[in-house]
């Protein structure tokens, strides 16, 4: 596949002024799912391979963010991209209601504790743009947040929202100052799909424990949601933190690109084993002595 890491169908340029109605569900890469599949294992194996090098070198971090309507396919992409990455370097964090403890702090307190260290990847399953997503759908839970200042809905002004997009970059600008690669995929799903995902839901019992009634009624909002969606690619992908979109309606292809633009991520980041001192060599030597000795 070409460089998809460049690829304007899938990234989303700084200061863009797109609607998330205009991009495909689905995209042709001109390749048999054999080939696909094979690539994105060939992907799976250098983004391990980078891994242990992000570990041994100790200097980076990479957060990997998922965001996506219901049914897009999150899970399982994050299950396949991450197959051939050591689990002891890899954490995945999901975010649902927040508790009574999250909602006591300011807003991107539960995600910040949860941020990689250094030589570890991390994956979250949605994350702080819950805030701008589901918040902005439904502003009522705002209120329950206890912010000054914000008494009632007409409180959650456009000035409201776009402080909350501004708090946003200035933290992920902090986090990429201080060695963290961030990369953000918005899992784009039509709304037929969905549907079809759904009633699989409900017509294969292996698939029954994935179905809510919840997820149903979250669907009547879909036109806000790709309201909110296209403001916020609009205003959180930067440089230091891009957004791409990736037609989800296939989830074969889904996979590939998001493997494929992982692997070039992080290959920006120049990984490599740590040099070994002179010291470290003669201890190695001394060590080899020892052991024969035994």
């Amino acid at each position: 596949m070409k460089n998809a890491k460049e690829d304007k169908r899938f990234l989303v340029s700084p200061n863009s002024k797109l609607d998330i109605n205009e991009y495909r569900n689905f995209v042709d890469l001109d390749m048999s799912e054999n080939d696909m599949e094979n690539e994105m294992q060939d992907n799976i194996q250098k983004i391990g391979a980078m891994q242990e090098m992000l570990y041994a070198q100790g200097k980076h971090s990479v957060l990997i963010v998922f965001q996506a309507m219901d049914a897009a396919g999150k899970d399982s992409t994050i299950a396949n991209v991450t197959t051939g990455i050591n689990p002891a370097g890899v954490i995945v964090s999901s975010f649902k209601q927040p508790s009574k403890e999250e909602l006591a702090h300011d807003f991107l307190w539960r995600c910040y504790k949860n941020m990689p260290q250094r030589g570890y990847i991390g994956i979250f399953n949605r994350s702080h743009y819950e805030e701008v997503l589901v918040c902005k759908v439904h502003p009522e839970y705002v209120l329950g947040q206890n912010i000054p200042g914000v008494n009632s809905l007409k409180d959650l002004d456009s000035k409201f929202w776009q402080n909350r997009y501004n708090s946003i970059c200035a933290l992920e600008d902090h986090l990429a100052a201080n060695g963290t690669k961030i990369i953000k995929f918005f899992l784009n799903v039509s709304k037929e799909e969905q549907k079809q995902r759904f009633l699989s839901r409900i017509a294969e019992p292996e698939k029954n424990w994935k179905f809510s009634y919840g997820d149903i009624q979250e669907r009547q909002h879909w036109d806000s949601y790709m309201q909110a969606y296209s403001q916020l690619l609009n205003n959180t992908s930067t440089h230091n933190a891009p957004w791409y979109i990736i037609p989800a309606d296939d989830k074969p292809t889904m996979r590939d690109i998001v493997s494929e633009i992982i692997k070039e991520n992080l290959k920006d980041l120049n990984l490599e084993y740590p040099t070994v001192t002179d010291k470290q060599m003669q201890e190695m030597e001394q060590g080899k002595i020892d052991l024969t000795k035994k």
